[in-house]
């Protein structure tokens, strides 16, 4: 009987690399047929999309381009380790290899940043309508006295 061998750091690695990279394309295609389902099917104003729906699209925009962006850090990230390791065994055959220099991005201001930079407006919207004042008088949905007394039987039958 053979013991069944212990998977590597570089397997483990890639095993969860793997998963992440499903999990996160899996939420990516959900949040894009959510969105789709959204704006297709959900009856929208004659002229403008509702301003709801619009904040909706809005952050499900700004929620999908993180994912992208994260697929492809994840994706990128171990792509670019395996072609610089094959790279460099191929030029230079050294057990260990340099790692690049660390460079510090430049740290942008909250009060610099411009969050509009697509120019984003809101529809304009007609706010002069007025809903009319409610009804004075009591309803009439019932037409003779006859169905009046078959809806009193009812309710006492059902109690």
């Amino acid at each position: 009987m053979s013991k069944k061998q212990r998977p590597t750091i570089e397997e483990v690695e890639t095993y969860v690399w793997g998963f992440v990279v499903i999990m996160v394309t899996l939420i990516l295609c959900f949040i894009v047929m959510a969105l789709l389902y959204s704006v297709t099917f959900v009856t929208q104003p004659i002229k403008s999309m509702a301003p709801i729906d619009m904040a909706y699209t809005k952050m499900l925009n700004d929620i999908v381009l993180l994912i992208v962006g994260g697929i492809g850090g994840v994706i990128g990230k171990k792509g670019v380790g395996t072609a610089v390791n094959a790279i460099q065994n191929a030029v230079t055959p050294s057990p260990t290899p340099t790692p690049p220099p660390v460079t510090q991005a430049p740290v942008a201001t909250v009060a610099s940043t411009n969050y509009n930079w697509m120019g984003f407006n809101n529809a304009d919207l007609d706010e002069s309508w007025t809903p009319p004042p409610p009804p004075t008088t009591p309803p009439d949905l019932l037409e003779d006295d006859h169905e009046r007394e078959q809806l009193a039987m009812a309710r006492k039958e059902a109690n």
